[in-house]
């Protein structure tokens, strides 16, 4: 019987054997060997995560207690579990192992050294353990000679919880415990929830230390300045990130001080369903082997990966290191940010390609995280659908919106931050009648926002949102950046916009207590009268 320790006091992990940072050669051969994995043509190690292919919102839990109760945002994606459900299911997960040969990961979250944060991670399956190595940072061999981690994750999906004991919702479970240090997932294969598990907890932390911790890509220009890119799934976060001209700090999480940012994660967890070569390159390269594909269709005789089939999933995922980014900066740090670019697919055309905005602006649409759903992304949705997400990952930002927003505010100020919101969804018309804004389009205003092409161009406001539009742009016809004046009539144009903006009105009224500089930012209604 192998023993060893957790990150709290006093609670002994007894297995029948660990493998401790075993390396990824190995990792793969016991994946293919004895977990149904299979090596596709390119190299990478593909998995089928069975029923899970996502991640499962309502089955996470915080452990209420005293030290975060005042702090968290409780709501349907922040549910509290009670120390007593805790520590049952807890001794359910650690009764679980001890029969169990298990993989273990010792490692880090966040390349800033001041601010990361040392981590274990258990693994039940050795795919999963390549995807924990590949997603943190892995130490140096002096850096695990007497490693004390901070916090300690269990990933178990063969164990399944019992709803009417344990006090979940089914037999998944993703539960956070600030007091003791500990996150317990189970039920689930799908490798994101151990990913997002350590970052929510990342999330919730820096702030107390004045840190803004951001859901985002982050990349950098040949002269050191940084670009921040936000958007929820579908807007092209990763895509207008992974730039020929920029090398990569991160594509999905970030903390921000007063020395700059910094990456959490050692890799890259890229959505591939529709990937391409010519359209993503970067990714498409850094797929090889020891990548690891999540429910990719593989052809079953000549082994390669069919990025267009979504039998099990539109999630398909593909997790990789940063260093398999030729262009990456590998020390996953960077300075004060110079840009900021929110991205929306707005599926209603009505928001334009892209816009500068204010500092208030800018807190209100971070506030918001306003994007598009489409019909086919999820289940009942028929027609496009309005989504919002605050600070563009509301299920990994523990703490109430505003408290997030206030920092970002702060630093905008402090650090003289341009922001633009980039729409990479439609055009000419909504969803059904107009078309996807042209990649090569959106390309070309993403650099000359970052290049400071578009600073001294004339501009004109919108009536409804209030957005500050560029009317010109390099390599960009002039007459797509206004939205009005490519729409079939003026009149649809201006209902379908007081719809889009009394949807982010509505949407606000969740937040209470705002600041009034913040909504400052908020669209108004145009009234009928002037509508053509």
């Amino acid at each position: 019987m192998n023993r060893l320790y957790a990150s709290m006091d006093g609670v002994e992990i007894q297995c029948s054997k660990i493998h401790y940072n075993l390396p990824i050669k190995q990792l793969i051969d016991v994946a293919v060997e004895k977990e149904g994995c299979v090596i596709a043509s390119n190299g990478a190690l593909c998995v089928n995560t069975g029923k899970y292919t996502g991640r499962s919102p309502e089955d996470r839990f915080i452990v209420d207690t005293p030290s975060v109760h005042e702090h968290v945002n409780w709501n349907k994606g922040n549910i509290p579990m009670t120390k007593e459900n805790f520590d049952k299911l807890f001794s359910k997960v650690l009764d679980y192992i001890k029969s169990k040969e298990v993989f273990l990961f010792d490692g880090f979250v966040g390349a800033d050294k001041e601010y990361r944060m040392p981590i274990r991670v258990i693994n039940e399956f050795a795919f999963q353990n390549l995807f924990s190595q590949q997603m943190f940072i892995k130490p140096k061999k002096e850096e695990l000679e007497n490693f004390q981690p901070e916090f300690t994750v269990f990933a178990v999906p063969g164990l399944q919880a019992d709803p009417a004991v344990d006090g979940t919702r089914s037999e998944v479970f993703i539960v956070l415990n600030f007091e003791k240090k500990v996150v317990l997932i189970g039920g689930t294969k799908y490798c994101g929830e151990i990913k997002k598990s350590i970052f929510t907890v990342m999330n919730y932390l820096l702030p107390f230390k004045g840190v803004l911790p951001m859901h985002c890509s982050a990349n950098m220009g040949k002269n050191g300045d940084v670009t921040l890119f936000f958007g929820l799934s579908g807007t092209g976060k990763t895509t207008l990130s992974a730039d020929d001209d920029r090398k990569l700090i991160g594509d999905d999480e970030h903390g921000w001080t007063d020395k700059g940012v910094f990456n959490f994660e050692g890799g890259c967890y890229a959505k591939c369903i529709k990937l391409s070569k010519e359209n993503e390159p970067q990714i498409w390269g850094a797929i090889r082997e020891g990548a690891l594909l999540e429910n990719v269709v593989i052809h079953e005789v000549t082994g390669e990966p069919d990025y267009d089939d979504d039998r099990y999933t539109e999630n398909t995922r593909a997790a990789f290191p940063v260093e398999h980014i030729d262009n990456a900066v590998l020390e996953g740090m960077g300075g004060i940010p110079k840009t900021i670019i929110f991205l929306t697919a707005d599926a209603t055309g009505v928001l334009p390609p892209i816009s500068r905005l204010t500092k208030e602006q800018a807190m209100y649409h971070f506030m918001s995280g306003y994007t598009s759903k489409l019909a086919g992304t999820e289940r009942g949705i028929v027609d496009p659908k309005a989504t919002f997400s605050a600070c563009f990952g509301a299920p990994f930002m523990l703490h109430r919106p505003q408290v997030y927003a206030q920092l970002l505010g702060e630093k905008i100020d402090k650090y003289n931050v341009k922001v633009f919101l980039v729409n990479t969804g439609w055009a000419s018309g909504s969803y059904g009648i107009g078309s996807r804004m042209k990649l090569k389009y959106t390309r070309a205003m993403v650099r000359a926002a970052i290049n400071g092409d578009l600073d001294n161009v004339e501009y004109i406001t919108d009536p409804i949102f209030h957005l500050a539009i560029p009317k010109e742009c390099p390599n960009v016809p002039n007459l797509v950046l206004n939205p009005p004046n490519t729409w079939y009539s003026i009149d649809e144009y201006y209902r379908k916009a007081n719809s889009l903006a009394e949807s982010f009105r509505s949407n606000f009224r969740q937040f209470k207590d705002v600041p009034e500089s913040i909504l400052i930012g908020e669209p108004e209604k145009m009234l009928e009268e002037y509508i053509i």
